[in-house]
């Protein structure tokens, strides 16, 4: 509500004093110098005493003080109830509890060209707000999923709104045994026409967290460590659903070392590089026993130790982690 200040301004009084004349033949010389004047016989009237004005009555004609405005009316606000489902029909899915972010902005342009602000949001799952009335676009966010409504507010109201969307969880695994999820990554991607990664959406997830996606058939990678262990799959998210997939990957842990003699001690600052057996590097690790995840497969690791070259090959079989030593050349 605006607060309305009323300054009124005090009426002013002016007293007028009349000084008192001199006697009739009284000059400027001194008063000694005078005869006393003779009483008067009778006593002579006393002067009025000087009235005060008394001021117009407050918004009358010459009155000193403006008029009180009257006080503006409060502008009415309404309520706009919001709601959000999942799926294709509002107010039949699955109802949302959380994770929807609802955005409020004015229908009409921005006069400066700017990009138009929200003039309300919430995080609530059902919230509602108090907007003045006009005509407003409805926003509702839910991960990557989306809805909107243009919505005419002459008065109170609730709005639903229906999001197609469901949920994507995809987990990893080696055999039998889950992949850590510090150690794994889920990029989603949606297919675009030959393309299968053709626009990302998601990029480096980690696994078992549930991605909120519009409906629709998405193309998922899964790393599995920093080198070359990744799995790929498409899968289907429906709305109001969530689709759970485990990718097994075909990988192992291998430890790289440089030794003089089989199981002895690593040397510590060797500089490795595996390699494809075409020669394309995979990977490179300084150290004196890194780890690297790859997939199965053949390999070659050089060792570069104190100016020296040492070289060996070895093979990648899933689920064996192992360690590799590469032995000094004499």
């Amino acid at each position: 509500m605006r607060k309305q200040t009323v300054v009124a301004m005090a009426a002013l009084a002016t007293v007028i004093v009349t000084p008192v004349l001199p006697a009739s033949g009284q000059t400027g010389g001194p008063a000694a110098a005078q005869e006393p004047a003779p009483a008067p016989s009778t006593p002579a009237p006393s002067a009025p005493a000087p009235t005060l004005a008394t001021p117009p009555a407050h918004g009358e004609a010459g009155s000193l003080t403006a008029p009180l405005p009257e006080p503006e009316q409060a502008e009415k606000l309404l309520r706009l109830s919001l709601d959000a489902t999942l799926g294709s029909t509002p107010g039949h899915g699955l109802a949302l509890h959380s994770g929807v972010v609802w955005r409020v902005y004015a229908d009409a342009p921005d006069p400066n060209g700017e990009i138009a602000r929200p003039v309300a949001e919430s995080t609530e799952a059902t919230p509602t707000l108090r907007l003045k009335p006009g005509v407003y676009m409805v926003h509702a966010a839910y991960g990557y999923a989306s809805a909107m409504q243009r919505v005419d507010l002459t008065s109170d109201r609730q709005v639903k709104l229906a999001i197609n969307a469901g949920g994507l969880k995809v987990l990893g695994a080696v055999g039998d045994m889950p992949i850590p999820s510090s150690q794994m990554r889920v990029s989603v991607f949606v297919p675009v026409g030959q393309d299968l990664e053709g626009r990302r959406v998601v990029e480096n997830a980690p696994p078992g967290v549930t991605i909120r996606l519009p409906e629709g058939v998405y193309h998922v990678v899964s790393t599995y460590g920093d080198s070359n262990a990744v799995m790929r799959a498409d899968l289907k998210v429906e709305p109001g659903r969530i689709t759970e997939a485990t990718l097994h990957h075909r990988a192992a842990v291998v430890t790289l070392k440089l030794v003089q003699a089989p199981g002895g001690e690593a040397f510590a600052g060797t500089a490795f590089s595996v390699l494809t057996p075409g020669g394309d590097v995979i990977r490179e690790e300084i150290g004196a026993f890194p780890s690297v995840v790859l997939a199965e497969g053949d390999y070659v690791v050089i060792a570069r130790y104190d100016g020296k070259v040492h070289t060996r090959e070895f093979k990648v079989e899933s689920g064996a982690n192992r360690d590799v030593e590469v032995l000094v050349s004499q």
